[in-house]
């Protein structure tokens, strides 16, 4: 067990606790996390640098591009002490230290000696946002004539007289080559062990390590006072207080979301800015500029690889200050595609750029970051991957079977339910919305049910409803009092005997205009493919889909994977020991996750950020999500109970997975189910390694303490829901850690990685209407039969937003160039317990398996839903990829 302290806490050891008769081994986590060395009269050291951070174990470097090196120095005996610090993909940074003889026979040094590492030393303004050139080496004179002390403590020799565990770095050796990117440490005294990678219950912790192991839960979590700093190794919750900006004008300003009844919400880290000036209770915000600099503990800052890539995505956020200029562009109709076929020039040609802009685009952006932000082709700008929707076939996805069957197959299959009653009823309170029961009644549908009547269907499970109407009736007056005008919507569809889904009718609901209490006003429009109905039928699709777009990006996203996770990587790390097997395991699934979200405040989610910018809630996007999170339950994640709960499936024990899908060909749910058992399998096989009986989980102090922190804690606003599990048997340890790595890998990676391929293209998922259904004898009416395309565009989103938004969603769908995926650890030296490494290797290889099933059913013309009209294989459940823009791949966690 690694022991550090934090380095804003006065403290002059560093503390490493170890066993001693194994092989030295150090493991190290990414370079730009710090180890915590001090001064000895307590000073922090390297006032402008960091260390790595020796804690975690994953590679020093990723990608493979360190080799070996190999280091010597001569000892006080005058032998010829070397060592080899491995660092490449595969051999995951193990240092030896070994001495030579004089007659070229090495032995393994044990007892007294010299030590020396390769460390990788980064400046702190590698993050900041205005210096991307910063060099990761820090100057020779920032290091030198420092001190550091360092203290060993024995696993199995308590008596500090018998054993000499201070250690004095007397000397730091700089012999740093540019190549290598790294620096020699030398000190004196050797213990022949610090192995990092066992795990250990606090039960089964020797007991003068065990205070150790409490005392650097107890650093972690620190005091819950003052600002935090970049080198802070803090966890600690706050409400989301920081995402309006009041002392900016009251446009800015939002509310507080997380501790009242009205606005719940999972917690954040906190961060410790002072308040603002208008509102006391909100905290004040870095300037856009420094936004990658926002607080996030060490250990959970982005890798040098994970942050060129995310430069790109800040940088695209923020293009606010290119929007006047882009605006010239578009001069024929400003602001509006003229056809589709403009939209397809974003991708086949992109769009003149004149060179005023091309000025003002070296002017702002790093030229080392140019090419990557906006791809130019001499002077052409704005050119976009052709996204796979279209990539076919350019008029597939226009079509109703395709519509239908992105609801089991697009990226946001988690909203179909079974309709079980007709018509359609709500489950708002009538005393306030009065009734809105659905205007969709049997005349509308029963002609198109093949032959059955509209019970025979309901009983025949054949009738499902993506329902958008309750979620968005509560905001639909102050969303339509903006430039924005949508919908509430009801969508009725019918599984057919080939399994695919048809439409039957799409309701479109607006708030009574005498108040809400006399509920609503609806119309329905049927299936139709000529003239204006079948124009005003295309409009309704894309009402449906503004909103389904929207709730996918906030609810289906945001919050059930990105806001609902961070409790976990909180109290997970506040709770759990390093060493703690739970830890070890849930570990990996929160990589990037704290850092991610924090950025995402300052410059996605936040007042005036890039989602309300470009989805349709505008300012009351995070508020929409606040009341959604109300009905939010934590055992409901699991995919199964999921399943069950939306009537897509029903119990079975003959069944795989124990459940019968009622609709045969549910890509998401087919795949999903796959990857849930295979998960669920390698969790218990895991969990049962530790937890021989349910009394070892109740009497595990730590775990007791995390399940509790993170319920009355992470997600207090839900901390007296009966719903908890209560921690008190290993089947609901093994269920809650599940359901954790689901939402962490697989749910995110299905409701993200499809972002591009489905909505690059904005006709197909736009995020934004701005007028509604024209009236018969107006102008729009008119345009609507003559120009059916152009009345649609000016509709749905206009040209600027969707040029953004596409730059937003193409960096969102990419996987970094270190991505870790699921079957994978980042090193192989993650535990030394081979039964567990065993367990892995068989989630690993099940996971191989499950991918040529994959490939096999997606070949299988008889599962049409799997491909559909647009001829888009359904693959973002398969676990594996390169990085990129790939549709696939299922990365450990919540890292974009």
């Amino acid at each position: 067990m690694l022991h550090y302290r934090n380095l804003n806490t006065p403290s002059p050891l560093l503390k490493f606790g170890a066993g001693v008769n194994s092989l030295t081994s150090l493991v190290f986590k990414n370079s730009h996390n710090s180890l915590g060395f001090y001064s000895e009269n307590h000073d922090r050291v390297l006032k402008s640098s960091c260390l790595i951070d020796l804690t975690r174990s994953q590679p020093l470097v990723g990608g493979g591009h360190c080799d070996r090196r190999e280091e010597s120095s001569i000892s006080s005996s005058g032998e010829k002490m070397s060592v080899r610090c491995n660092t490449g993909s595969h051999s995951h940074n193990r240092i030896s230290i070994e001495k030579e003889d004089g007659s070229g026979k090495t032995t393994t040094t044990k007892g007294s000696g010299k030590i020396k590492g390769n460390v990788v030393l980064m400046k702190k303004n590698v993050l900041d946002f205005n210096d991307f050139n910063a060099s990761f080496l820090d100057r020779v004179h920032e290091l030198f004539g420092q001190r550091v002390s360092l203290q060993l403590v024995s696993a199995v020799n308590g008596d500090p007289a018998s054993f000499t565990s201070r250690l004095s770095l007397s000397t730091m050796f700089l012999a740093m080559a540019e190549s290598t990117s790294s620096a020699t440490l030398g000190f004196t005294r050797l213990i022949s062990t610090i192995p990092l990678e066992f795990s250990s219950l606090i039960s089964e912790t020797p007991l003068s390590l065990r205070k150790y192991r409490e005392e650097e839960l107890a650093n972690l979590r620190g005091n819950g006072t003052g600002e935090r700093q970049e080198w802070d190794r803090i966890y600690d919750y706050d409400y989301y207080n920081d995402l309006g900006n009041p002392d900016k004008g009251a446009k800015y300003a939002r509310p507080v979301l997380g501790g009242s009844p009205q606005y719940p919400y999972p917690r954040r880290g906190r961060t410790g800015r002072k308040r603002t000036d208008t509102d006391r209770n909100t905290e004040t915000r870095l300037n856009l500029a420094l936004s990658l600099n926002i607080y996030a503990p060490r250990d959970e800052r982005f890798g040098h690889l994970k942050l060129a890539d995310f430069l790109a995505y800040a940088l695209k956020s923020i293009g606010q200050f290119l929007k006047p200029e882009i605006e010239d562009l578009f001069n024929s109709t400003p602001n509006e595609f003229d056809s589709i076929d403009d939209v397809f020039k974003l991708y086949e040609g992109g769009v003149d750029v004149p060179e005023g802009l091309l000025k003002s685009v070296r002017d702002n952006i790093p030229a080392e970051m140019l090419k990557e932000i906006f791809r130019t082709d001499g002077e052409r700008f704005l050119k976009f991957p052709v996204p796979q929707v279209i990539k076919e076939n350019k008029t597939a996805w226009d079509t109703d079977e395709e519509f239908a069957r992105e609801m089991l197959a697009g990226i946001n299959p988690v909203m179909i339910h079974r309709l079980q009653e007709f018509p359609p009823r709500s489950k708002l309170d009538p005393k306030v919305y009065g009734d809105h029961t659905s205007k969709i009644t049997k005349n509308y549908i029963e002609h198109n049910l093949d032959g059955l009547s509209v019970d025979e269907a309901i009983r025949n499970n054949k009738v499902f409803i993506l329902d958008h109407h309750d979620t968005l009736i509560p905001f639909l007056r102050r969303i339509n009092a903006t430039n924005t005008k949508i919908y509430a919507t009801r969508t009725i569809i019918f599984l057919q005997k080939d399994g695919t889904l048809k439409p039957l009718a799409i309701e479109l609901s607006l708030p009574h205009p005498g108040g809400d209490h006399f509920g609503c006003i609806s119309k329905v429009y049927t299936p139709a493919d000529k003239g204006v109905d079948g124009s005003l039928w295309q409009l309704a699709k894309a009402y449906v889909n503004v909103n389904d777009s929207g709730y996918h990006q906030l609810i289906s996203h945001w919050l059930k994977t990105h806001a609902a996770i961070e409790p976990f990587v909180i109290a997970t790390n506040r709770q759990l020991s390093v060493v703690h097997p739970i830890n070890k395991l849930l570990h990996p699934h929160f990589r990037d996750t704290m850092n991610l979200n924090a950025v995402a405040r300052q410059i996605l989610i936040n007042a005036g950020g890039a989602l309300e910018a470009t989805v349709f809630p505008g300012r009351y996007c995070m508020e929409m999500t606040s009341a959604s999170y109300k009905e939010w339950t934590f055992p409901g994640q699991a995919l199964p109970v999921d399943l069950i709960k939306r009537g897509v499936a029903v119990e079975d024990e003959n069944s795989p997975h124990g459940l019968r899908l009622l609709i045969d060909d549910y890509p998401f749910a087919v795949d999903g189910l796959e990857i849930w058992s295979a998960i669920k399998t390698w969790v218990k096989d895991y969990c049962s390694l530790y937890y021989k009986t349910d009394k070892m989980v109740q009497e595990d102090y730590e775990l007791q303490s995390w399940w509790k922190e993170l319920r009355e804690e992470g997600h207090g606003d839900k901390k007296d829901e009966p719903w908890w599990p209560e921690m008190q048997t290993r089947e609901d340890l093994i269920e809650t850690c599940t359901i954790i790595i689901w939402i962490a890998s697989a749910l995110h990676a299905a409701i993200n990685f499809g972002q591009y391929p489905y909505g690059g293209f904005p006709p197909n998922r736009p995020s934004m209407s701005r007028r509604f259904i024209p009236e018969e004898g107006t102008p729009e009416y008119n345009e609507l039969k003559t120009d059916p395309e152009k009345a649609l565009l000016k509709t749905i989103t206009g040209q600027l937003l969707s040029v953004l938004g596409i730059s937003l969603v193409e960096i969102l769908s990419r996987h970094s160039s270190d991505e870790v995926y699921l079957g994978e650890r980042d090193t192989p030296e993650w535990t030394t317990d081979k039964e567990a490494e065993k367990a892995f290797e068989k989630f690993g290889n099940k996971l191989r398996e499950i991918e040529l099933k994959i490939e096999k059913m997606n070949k299988d013309q008889k599962l049409k839903n799997r491909v559909g009209p647009v001829k888009m294989p359904y693959t973002l459940l398969y676990p594996s990829s390169e990085g990129g823009l790939t549709g696939k791949g299922i990365p450990n966690s919540v890292s974009i």
